[in-house]
């Protein structure tokens, strides 16, 4: 076996062994070529043509070296994806060549010939590539590569263009950047909230855990503000990848590279103004959020281990034996891990033509997980608590589904709903998942209206007869490839970002439907996700950094338009939190807009990794967890009316309700030294103990009359102020005295 793919697996942070880097060679560089070969093969050549367009062939044959086999970039770090990144170690051969200089002009051919151990020989078909350059684009260029809307801030002789023989690949060019200015947004970013003097990227990825060190995003943005200065912003308004030099290489000059076509010019939006109002500019294209019900608002429970029906009651019993008000309940391992449909045990007769069934349809046994879910769902509702089911969007194919899971994966080919993928002999197949979990999964297109509601409708009964109130729409960054082709026939390289914005779309659009509240709960998204449901910042271990990460995320969120955001309190992953640190984010998630907990799976060991104050409590034989637990939710509880009232208002005005300073007070230098401290709403100051062993924390206070929420007391802004933070309290600081009231002592 011989294996070459040009453009790789489409990971976009990892080379992979067998492809093409870079997939686009440029011209004065060299190109490295690379396959996988199975063990059988000894020795393998490269055939290497440069056809110029005015002159004969020029032919060479390559020797090619063997590598180390790469594992597209994944990191194995424990949890329930270990064993699934584990499983992309393949047992065979990597085989890599470095091209000649390549020149412009003319097309290159390869193919590759292996020799195995017997002597036979074998060989790939021929591949094709032109070497391209990047060319200064004139000022007076008649056909522009980019359309700058709103303003003219493009610094004129900057734009360049990398363009072969047969169309452009890529444009760059750089904006002004001025002393004082930072530069933040690009959607959820965790390593800083300031981005000046550093590169990054927009691509939707998967990144599992340590996303601020990776510095790599579920939720990027091509959309920032430029503020502490005249004041200004810019969307670039494409969902291809893009890539942002913010003053990293040239301080005063901000770069940006940007994947085009050759149809249209690359649109670069630029708003002017406060930093409210170049959000206003973006959200106008990008679109707002929904508002959603007060209950959102409500402490949000889960663990992954909650699988079956007695276990979720039990931990809701606990939840009223504490006094601790729960409003939602997220259930992860609820379904048959197949259908992602179905009630796990759930008895029912399997539709061959993979149609949607009703509720009537199963059969839920006695001793079963889960007996009785609807009845389940209405005692939770009794309790004033609503149910959410977790989701993925794929069809699992591992291990070869049976079943319903094969009736619907025969239907779903038949019914033609599905991304593909191009054939190397021509023509097309169902695209497989080449991501680490769920591998080789068939994955709908729900950027299609007609696919996305073959999807949903096989989830109908869960929303209109179960009951169901929403659902956590995990797991939308499984699109790798720019080649993949989507049902309306545009590719990977368009499309891809733009997934987990369709993904909770069209759950919202089912609920809607069933006369429900849109509430969705993801961790993916791009341009366009503003509109569709709430968020959290997806999967981290619990240590000091991951806090201090997820609350750059949740700043960096909502200044790109993200209004109902939330993060796992004290992380899912790895060994429990320790009390301080469970206790510390308690208190800040109770001034974040989504409050919630949650628990990777374990395999059930002992002791639990569950993240109940119970069981941190006990684990770590702090008696204090409870009782300040229970002190902050309740005050959440308290704090219902004020928190929907200025959701609301978010959604008017495009204030963040969980709002950065800068929008606030964008010409005070200062605040950019307290950059996580954050207004929610308009009225409440959060500064969050972000570290171990801290007593005191200086904070800043900008410029007008505050109130100490715990004591009363009144200070006068634009000043730090050093304030006491014993274990059981979080500074905040209102400018309405009122709001005082709340937070006196039970």
């Amino acid at each position: 076996m011989l294996r070459h793919r040009p453009e790789g697996s489409g990971h976009p942070y990892s080379v992979d062994t067998e492809q093409r880097s870079p997939v686009t060679p440029v011209a004065g560089a060299s190109a490295h070529l690379g396959i996988r070969a199975d063990a059988g093969v000894t020795d393998v050549t490269c055939t290497f043509v440069w056809m110029p367009d005015d002159a004969a062939p020029q032919e060479q044959e390559l020797a090619l070296a063997r590598v180390a086999t790469t594992s597209r970039g994944r990191v194995t770090d424990g949890g329930h994806l270990a064993s699934a990144a584990a499983r992309l170690a393949r047992a065979v051969g990597g085989w890599q060549v470095e091209t000649p200089v390549l020149r412009r002009g003319g097309r290159y051919r390869y193919r590759f010939t292996g020799v195995r151990d017997d002597g036979r020989v074998e060989r790939t078909r021929w591949f094709e590539f032109r070497a391209a350059t990047w060319e200064t684009e004139a000022a007076d260029a008649t056909a522009p590569t980019i359309a700058e809307i709103g303003g003219a801030r493009v610094i004129p002789g900057s734009v360049e263009v990398l363009r072969d023989d047969e169309r452009p690949r890529r444009v760059r060019f750089a904006l002004p950047l001025a002393a004082g200015e930072h530069v933040t947004g690009f959607g959820e970013r965790y390593d800083a909230i300031d981005q000046r003097g550093t590169e990054l990227d927009a691509v939707v990825f998967e990144q599992y855990k340590s996303q601020g060190a990776e510095r790599k995003t579920y939720l990027p943005v091509p959309f920032a503000h430029v503020a502490g200065g005249q004041g200004w912003g810019f969307h670039v308004d494409t969902s291809r990848r893009v890539w942002f030099d913010v003053g990293a290489c040239t301080p005063d000059r901000l770069v940006v590279e940007a994947e085009i076509d050759a149809e249209t010019p690359l649109t670069l939006r630029l708003f002017d103004g406060t930093p409210t109002e170049v959000l206003s500019g973006f959200l106008d294209h990008a679109g707002r959020a929904t508002e959603l019900p007060a209950w959102v608002f409500r402490l949000w429970a889960s663990g992954n281990e909650w699988n079956t029906q007695a276990e979720v009651m039990r931990q809701m019993d606990l939840h009223a034996e504490h006094g601790i008000p729960v409003g939602s309940v997220v259930i992860e391992a609820w379904s048959d891990e197949s259908t992602f449909t179905a009630f796990r045990d759930a008895e029912y007769e399997v539709n061959a033509d993979g149609s949607p069934h009703r509720l009537v349809d199963f059969r839920f046994p006695a001793d079963g997980a889960w007996p009785d879910p609807k009845g389940m769902t209405d005692d939770l509702h009794a309790r004033d608590i609503r149910l959410h089911l977790w989701q993925i969007p794929l069809i699992k194919m591992r291990p070869h589904p049976e079943g319903q899971a094969k009736a619907d994966a025969e239907a779903a080919v038949r019914e033609d709903i599905l991304i593909r993928e191009p054939k190397p002999a021509g023509g097309t197949r169902p695209y497989r998942n080449r991501g680490w979990w769920f591998p080789l999964a068939l994955m709908p297109d729900l950027t299609d209206e007609r696919a996305a509601r073959w999807w949903t409708e096989k989830r109908r009964y869960l929303v209109e007869e179960v009951g169901v109130d929403g659902f956590k729409t995990d797991g939308g960054e499984h699109a790798w490839g720019a080649e993949l082709v989507y049902l309306d026939g545009r590719r990977g390289d368009e499309k891809n970002n733009t997934f987990p914005v369709a993904y909770p779309a069209a759950y919202g659009e089912l609920l809607r439907s069933a006369g429900k509240a849109p509430v969705t709960f993801s961790r993916a998204g791009f341009t366009g996700s503003q509109p569709h449901g709430a968020f959290w910042a997806g999967d981290e271990n619990s240590t000091w950094d991951a806090f201090r990460w997820s609350m750059n995320a949740g700043l960096t969120a909502a200044a790109s338009g993200i209004v109902y955001w939330g993060w796992d309190i004290a992380g899912f992953s790895g060994e429990i939190p320790s009390a301080e640190l469970y206790m510390r984010a308690i208190q800040a998630s109770t001034f974040v807009p989504i409050m919630q907990y949650h628990s990777e799976f374990n395999h059930h060991r002992t002791p639990s990794h569950d993240r109940t104050p119970w069981n941190i409590g006990e684990r770590t034989g702090d008696e204090r967890v409870i009782p300040l637990t229970r002190r902050f939710v309740t005050l959440r509880e308290r704090l219902l009316p004020y928190l929907q009232h200025s959701a609301r208002v978010t959604i008017a005005t495009d204030r963040p309700l969980m709002r950065p300073l800068f929008f606030e007070w964008p010409d005070d230098a200062d605040i950019w030294s307290a950059p996580t401290q954050w207004m929610l709403g308009d009225d409440l100051l959060v500064a969050p103990v972000l570290e171990s062993g801290v007593d005191r924390l200086a904070v800043y206070l900008p410029a007008g009359e505050w109130f100490d929420v715990w004591s009363g007391a009144r200070h006068t802004g634009a000043r730090w102020i050093d304030v006491e933070t014993p274990w059981d309290r979080i500074p905040v600081f209102t400018r309405d005295e009122r709001m005082c009231a709340l937070f006196a002592p039970e």
